[in-house]
């Protein structure tokens, strides 16, 4: 299967089909350009929100979307992507609107420590604070439906299934799980074919994913075999939530998101596992400007839908005359 086409000419237009510039930006100018960049290829139109607001959860900056009308309806913690060092509530805005409008959530958006200045677990920490804060209060996120799930796009994908890992073994309930394009393993000793494969040519390279990773985790073997850190490499997969997974063909983590979409398989996890052969890293980001793109997200939101509200995503019965 060839690049999709329209995701080819975004990344020409953004001079992002190339090799990864040697050396590497710092963190500031990288977060400036990201910042630039989300905003270049946001929505000209907003999918609306009955409301949004920033707010403060356990510590945590975090941005809530309420859906309208107000009433029950599930919760979903929202982690960005960014490689753990760029991305912020600004960046992943669209996403949020998105998920909060078509699966009908109150989405809340965390705003977690990046590194190179807060090193792991930070992000970890902040991530699961404020998931354990909100699944802790119902009444005030999801108007008591009780319904909650974890969602992310790349690093913040790797943070959300870290995050359903704890919560599993805290006993706390999880809906379903939403995981585009996460990093499962940091050790670089998979093994993974993509990684050479999709190293340079399709945005997200994989001289940037290991130095984002060492950024994140540091030179310890050890830190990054943890499973709060890799999630592939957790000691057991068994009784997590639901998944909805999603890579694009081009993604250097492409195979190792499909290994870990396997490992929850193996465990007896529903898995929802999706390859998009066309599509690179970061389609989620792309999806103003390239319908495949577009299409691959309504899919994933579609699902996590139906696990959300299955009666809601159900089609409605015949009514008998």
């Amino acid at each position: 299967m060839a690049l999709d086409p329209d995701i080819a000419a975004v990344m020409h237009r953004f001079g992002v089909d190339g090799p990864a510039p040697v050396p590497l930006p710092g963190a500031a100018e990288r977060r400036a350009g990201h910042r630039e960049f989300a905003r270049a290829v946001a929505p000209e139109a907003p999918p609306p929100a009955g409301s949004v607001a920033d707010d403060t959860l356990a510590g945590v900056p975090v941005r809530i979307y309420r859906p309208r009308p107000p009433g029950p309806a599930p919760a979903v913690v929202y982690c960005h992507g960014g490689g753990f060092v760029v991305g912020d509530l600004d960046t992943h805005d669209a996403i949020c609107r998105r998920l909060c409008r078509d699966v009908e959530a109150v989405v809340i958006a965390v705003g977690y420590r990046l590194a190179p200045e807060h090193p792991f677990p930070a992000a970890y920490e902040d991530c699961l604070a404020v998931a354990r804060h909100v699944a802790g209060h119902p009444e005030r996120f999801g108007g008591g439906s009780g319904v909650f799930a974890l969602a992310g796009d790349s690093a913040g994908a790797t943070l959300a299934a870290a995050v359903a890992l704890a919560l599993r073994d805290a006993g706390t309930p999880v809906a379903a799980q939403l995981l585009a394009y996460p990093v499962t393993d940091l050790t670089g000793r998979g093994g993974y074919p993509s990684m050479e494969e999709n190293a340079t040519g399709y945005g997200m390279t994989t001289a940037a994913i290991e130095n984002d990773i060492l950024l994140y985790v540091g030179n310890d073997p050890g830190t990054a075999a943890d499973g709060r850190a890799s999630p592939l490499l957790a000691e057991s997969h068994r009784g997590l939530a639901p998944a909805v997974i999603g890579v694009g063909g081009f993604d250097p983590l492409r195979d190792q998101v499909l290994a870990y979409a396997r490992a929850l398989e193996e465990a007896g996890v529903t898995v929802r596992s999706h390859l998009y052969p066309g599509l690179v890293h970061g389609f989620v980001d792309y999806a103003a400007l390239a319908p495949a793109a577009d299409a691959a997200v309504a899919e994933l939101v579609r699902e996590l839908r139906t696990l959300l509200r299955p009666a809601a995503a159900a089609p409605p019965r015949a009514v008998p005359r």
